[in-house]
Parts: structure tokens; sequence; C-alpha cells
């Protein structure tokens, strides 16, 4: 008779990954609303920098925190969640304040470089610590909460140099657009900003269901075995 347990996290029993932690994030409507802002911002700067709007900077800030606020509201009167909403509006208005505040479009973007680095740090000492972040979410966003991997030598290995690779996903982010924060370019970093939001993140959400359902295929057991011939 087979386990039960090994038939819970059988191929056809596994939920996809990118759709789940897609949906934990908002969706792919909450996945475009949070850009939206930093568009905001990008075309703000250069439009009214163009145009020599008094207090350009000021403007520019001003559109991409009332584009957030405009986001939330409307989801408010739609009487859905704004929790992603409220997440980005809070990144957005730290990034408008330190733009502010040193009068420096480049700031609006310094918030993200820096979470980028706080994001691979954590995912390599959780690998260090033989507790792979991504494994762990997986369970959260794509198994019920159950963490039946943790058990299971392959799936652990497999969680950890994914772990990994997301860490460099990040790490590449952030390098990138830290390189282009000390050269002092603030629309070139608004595009870097843009162009390495959504590309990256699916390519790790693919690479993720792919392994994990590679690796579970190859050491989950068939639960209806052929018998010999006799």
């Amino acid at each position: 008779m087979t386990d039960t347990s090994e038939q819970d996290v059988s191929e056809k029993e596994l939920p996809p990954f990118s759709e789940q932690l897609a949906g934990q994030l908002g969706g792919v409507r909450g996945l475009i609303e949070s850009g939206v802002p930093v568009v905001v911002f990008v075309l703000g700067n250069v439009l009214f920098g163009y145009f020599k709007t008094p207090h350009a900077l000021n403007w520019a800030i001003g559109s991409a925190v009332a584009s957030a606020l405009l986001i939330a509201g409307y989801r408010l009167y739609r009487k859905e969640t704004v929790r992603h909403a409220v997440n980005g509006l809070v990144g957005i208005g730290i990034g408008a304040f330190l733009a502010y505040r040193t009068g420096d479009a480049k700031n609006f973007y310094l918030p993200g470089i820096i979470t980028n680095g706080v994001y691979a740090a954590a995912l390599v000492v959780s690998v260090l610590v033989n507790k792979p972040i991504i494994g762990y979410l997986w369970s959260i966003v794509a198994n019920g909460g159950k963490q039946d991997w943790v058990g299971r030598p392959e799936l652990t290995r497999t969680f950890r140099w994914l772990t990994l690779f997301w860490a460099g996903i990040f790490l590449f982010k952030g390098a990138v657009q830290y390189g282009i924060y000390l050269d002092g370019n603030a629309t070139f970093l608004g595009v870097a900003r843009l162009a390495l939001g959504y590309p990256p993140w699916l390519l790790g959400l693919a690479v993720t269901g792919w392994a994990v359902r590679r690796t579970t295929r190859r050491t989950t057991p068939d639960p209806d075995p052929v018998p010999d011939a006799a």
C-alpha cells in the first residue's frame, strides 16, 4: 500500500508555484500596480525637467505618491484588499522623502537598491544555516503550509540552490542599480528599475516551478506500480 504522504506531494497535486506566488503578491494586477508609481516618477522627472517646470523634482515626487494613493483609494472603493497597495505606498513614500530632502531624484530609488541587498543577504544566510527560505515560501504558497520537503534530501538540495539562485537575482538587480546610482543618472536609473522589475521575477518563478516539479517527479514513487508478469 502506498504511503498517502507521498501521494500528497505527487506532481498531479502540486499547485503551480508561479500562480500561487503571484496570488500572494496580489496577482498580475498587483504586480502591475506596484510598478505604476515608478513609471509615473520616471516620466514626471523627465517631462517636468524638459519643460523646466519650477520645482520639477517635487512635482515628479508628488505625481508618484498621488498615483500610489489613487491605486489604494480605488481598491478601497471597490472593497478590495489594500495590503499590497499599502506596502507599495510605504516604499514609494520612503523614496519620495529621501529624494525631497536631498533634492536628488536618484535617491527615490535608494530604498529599492538597499532592499535588494537585504534580500540577497537573507537568502544566503538561510542556506548557510540550512534553512533555505525558498523552501519555506514554497510550503506556504504552494503546499498548504506543509514542510514535508525538510525530510527529503533531494528536495532540500533543490531548495538550497534555488535559494542561492534567487539571491543571485536580487544581488544582480541591486548591483546594476547601485552602479547607475553612483553614476548619478536618475532617468537611466528609473529605466533600469523598471527593466529589472518583472523579467527577473518571471525567470525566478519559472525556474523554481520547473525545479520543484522535476525533483518531486523524480523522487515520488509511482502510486500504482505495474506488477511483474507471472
